[in-house]
C-alpha cells in the first residue's frame, strides 16, 4: 500500500513517519513539493504519486498569526483539503484529514462530542471547519479527526515552551481556565496506524467525522504543574507556577474555555480509543530521556 502525507516537518506527521512504515511504502511530501495552497500542484501531486490513502497532516496551525493572513489560512485549511478529497474520490481511496477543538467556541459545559454545532471563535477554528465542510461536500470515504492542545518532542508547542522557561524563569504565570486533554502527536499517529490497519482487514467502521484526544482533563496550568514535576524529578530547576484567568493574558484570537472532547464514538465505531494524558506525557518525556 502507497500512503501519501501531506506535511512533513510537523509534529503530527513526523509520528506518523515513525509509526505508518509497516503498513505501507510511505510518500512524504512538504510544503515545497505539495503546498496546499496551491491547488493545481495538490492535483499534479496526487496523480503523480497515485496513493492508496492519502493523510493530511499538514495545516496552517498559527492561531494568533491566522487573525491577520485570514486568506492564507483558508487557502490551506479550507481549499486544499477540499481537493485533497477531491483527488482521492477519483482515486476511489479514502483521506484521512486532521481537525481541531477550535471549531467549537467553548460555551458548552460538557465535552463536545460530534453532534454538536461548531461555532468557531477565531480564523483558525473557522478555517479548519471550513475544511472539514468542504471535505465532507465531496462524500468520498474519509476520516475527520479532530483533536487538541497538541504536543510533542519537535517542533513548537507548549511542553518544549514550558520546558525551556520553567528552567529560565523564577516565577511564570499560566492561564488555568481553559480545560481540555493535552494530546502526544505520537498518540495521534498510534491511533491513525489502529484505524488503517482496521480498514485494511475490512473491520473499518462508519467513515466521517470522529474526535481524536488523550483521555482526562486538565487546564494549562496543570498541564504545566505536570511538565515542572518532571523537571524536578530529573533534578532541574522549575520556576514558580501562578494560575490565572485567560483575562489576564489577551490574545488576538479568543481561545475556548471548554476544549474537551468526547471521544466515545471512535471507540464505539472503529474500536480505537486513547490512553489518558498522563500517561501518554510520561511516554512522551521517556523518549526526550
Amino acid at each position: 500500500m502507497r500512503i501519501l502525507i501531506s506535511g512533513q516537518h510537523g509534529q503530527v506527521s513526523r509520528e506518523l513517519q515513525r509509526r505508518l512504515g509497516a503498513v505501507g511504502e510511505l510518500v512524504v511530501l512538504g510544503r515545497d513539493q505539495l503546498d496546499l495552497a496551491q491547488p493545481l500542484q495538490i492535483r499534479q501531486q496526487v496523480q503523480r504519486v497515485r496513493p492508496d490513502l492519502i493523510i493530511n497532516a499538514a495545516a496552517h496551525t498559527a492561531v494568533d498569526q491566522a487573525e491577520n493572513e485570514p486568506e492564507l489560512a483558508f487557502a490551506i485549511n479550507a481549499t486544499g483539503p477540499g481537493v485533497l478529497a477531491e483527488e482521492a474520490l477519483a482515486l476511489g481511496i479514502p483521506l484521512i484529514h486532521y481537525s481541531t477543538d477550535y471549531v467549537f467556541d467553548g460555551s458548552k459545559t460538557e465535552p463536545y462530542d460530534e453532534t454538536d454545532v461548531p461555532n468557531p471563535l477565531g480564523v483558525y477554528g473557522k478555517s479548519k471547519l471550513a475544511g472539514e465542510q468542504a471535505i465532507n461536500a465531496v462524500q468520498g470515504q474519509h476520516l475527520i479527526l479532530r483533536t487538541s492542545w497538541v504536543y510533542s518532542s519537535h517542533g513548537r508547542n507548549f511542553l518544549l515552551t514550558m520546558q525551556r522557561l520553567l528552567q529560565e524563569k523564577p516565577e511564570m504565570r499560566i492561564v488555568a481556565d481553559q480545560i481540555g486533554a493535552p494530546t502526544w502527536a505520537g498518540t495521534i499517529a498510534a491511533s491513525t496506524l489502529a484505524l488503517i490497519e482496521h480498514w485494511q482487514a475490512g473491520q473499518a467502521g462508519v467513515w466521517g467525522t470522529y474526535h481524536l484526544t488523550a483521555q482526562g482533563e486538565t487546564s494549562w496550568f496543570g498541564f504545566a504543574q505536570a511538565i515542572g514535576e518532571a523537571l524536578r524529578d530529573q533534578g532541574k530547576p522549575c520556576a514558580n507556577l501562578l494560575p490565572i484567568p485567560s483575562s489576564d493574558y489577551p490574545t488576538p484570537a479568543a481561545r475556548p474555555l471548554n476544549s474537551r472532547l468526547d471521544c466515545s464514538r471512535l471507540q464505539r465505531e472503529w474500536g480505537v480509543s486513547q490512553p489518558d494524558w498522563q500517561t501518554a506525557l510520561r511516554e512522551c518525556l521517556a523518549e526526550q530521556a
